[in-house]
């Protein structure tokens, strides 16, 4: 799995669904692309966050760090912010990443997300899908603090680090920083209908849909996802059984997301959608590709403008085993889509 072929893309940005960080400026410097989160909560009526402090540099700054072969940058930095705080957490908003030189000649990419702290009850199955973290290495991070957020912003050592702050103090200014993922995915790369004899409705996965769907397990994890809906049909039933087998959560599977049903009555996938969308739970939904206009259709009438205009319009909107996560909040006028990311396949 590549980091490029795994970088999520946030709305919040001038450029929608475009890396906010973009190319590098400085060709055929080596990059380190890095992750990490902005953790918060809410403590009489405050917004705090938590800062961690380097003992090797003596500074405070955001929970992150390096990301590694094999994983999305969104499960880079839930493993990097547990490792630093000693305490899980769920992703939400994408939040402004940076981008600079190193002393050494290198360029360092860090990309950020709101998060809170995963809750072991409330939590419990993108917990059990998630492998184990290190526990905190003394030597690497020997404080770690919660602050309000107007101190945050004179303790932080680097002042470029006040930019994803910014954007979480608006955030939260807006009634947006408390959300829930919902995430659709395309089915893993299946047989060819060509070379598949049987029904329809069995066509199976080939190896890397397999895989596709494996890699699946600590992306849906990282967002929180408690709640699975699928087609019945076997690609996406099979896309989506590992994240079922992993965190133990009950999935519910329906004719109604299949192409066929799709095609009779695409309104029942619309209610799915909008059911997903006021329920307040972190969910996955797992359909097909002639499915997916009506699926986004629905994302656009609950999102906000710049959203809504950046969601897919051309077939074939995702590719196989690809991920939108959309980020959703509760406000007076119902559920609304303020943020959304791609997350693409792993390359095999």
């Amino acid at each position: 799995m590549t980091s490029a072929a795994q970088s999520p893309r946030p709305l919040r940005t001038a450029t929608p669904f475009v890396d906010p960080l973009g190319a590098t400026s400085v060709q055929h410097a080596p990059v380190i692309e890095t992750a990490g989160a902005l953790v918060w909560r809410l403590r009489h009526k405050k917004l705090q966050v938590q800062l961690v402090h380097r003992p090797r540099y003596d500074d405070w700054s955001w929970p992150k760090g390096k990301h590694e072969e094999g994983e999305s940058l969104a499960t880079t930095a839930v493993r990097e912010v547990t490792e630093e705080t000693g305490r899980p957490v769920v992703l939400g908003l994408p939040l402004p990443g940076l981008q600079y030189l190193t002393p050494e000649g290198r360029v360092k990419r860090v990309h950020y997300w709101a998060a809170r702290r995963a809750s072991p009850k409330d939590d419990a199955h993108p917990l059990a899908a998630r492998a184990p973290v290190a526990p905190v290495d003394k030597h690497e991070i020997d404080r770690c603090e919660w602050v309000d957020a107007d101190v945050a912003a004179e303790q932080i050592t680097r002042a470029t680090d006040r930019g994803p702050l910014d954007a979480l103090v608006e955030a939260a200014r807006d009634g947006h920083l408390a959300t829930h993922a919902v995430v659709i995915v395309r089915h893993g790369r299946a047989l060819s209908r060509a070379s598949w004899y049987g029904q329809e409705q069995e066509r199976p996965l080939t190896p890397i849909g397999h895989a596709q769907a494996v890699a699946l397990v600590p992306v849906l994890a990282a967002y929180g996802v408690d709640s699975v809906v699928s087609s019945r049909w076997e690609r996406c039933a099979t896309t989506i059984d590992p994240y079922v087998r992993a965190s133990g959560v009950r999935p519910q599977y329906s004719d109604n997301l299949g192409e066929a049903q799709h095609e009779r009555s695409p309104a029942r996938v619309a209610a799915a959608v909008r059911d997903l969308l006021e329920s307040g739970r972190s969910s996955v939904l797992c359909t097909h590709r002639p499915v997916l206009p009506t699926v986004l259709d629905v994302l656009g009438q609950h999102s906000r403008r710049a959203v809504a205009n950046a969601l897919p319009r051309r077939d074939p909107y995702l590719e196989p085993g690809e991920a939108l996560v959309a980020h959703v909040a509760t406000t007076a006028k119902g559920p609304r889509v303020i943020a959304a990311e791609r997350v693409a396949p792993p390359v095999f």
